[in-house]
């Protein structure tokens, strides 16, 4: 969990809190890692892939219309600029 935690800009804890709707719904498994079973991995479900691949066009999509918002049109630069920050 922790590459997810780091990719999203989150700790753990704050993670873990977001997953657990998810869990419930069966669209994500954390299993424990068999490597190293103090670590999770998380799996998602085919109900959970299925919802992702009609997901990602809608985020597309509003991302392009927030980036037409952004003075200058150089969301590269915002992203830049927001990365920094962080």
């Amino acid at each position: 969990m922790a590459p997810v935690a780091s990719l999203l800009a989150m700790d753990r804890t704050t993670l873990t809190a977001a997953l657990k709707p998810l869990q419930r719904r069966g669209l994500v498994q954390i299993i424990p890692d068999p490597a190293d079973l103090r670590s999770r991995i998380l799996k998602l479900t085919g109900e959970g892939h299925a919802l992702l691949l009609r997901a990602v066009p809608v985020w597309q999509r509003i991302h392009e219309e927030v980036e037409q918002l952004i003075p200058d049109q150089n969301p590269d630069e915002l992203r830049k600029s927001l990365r920094a920050l962080s």
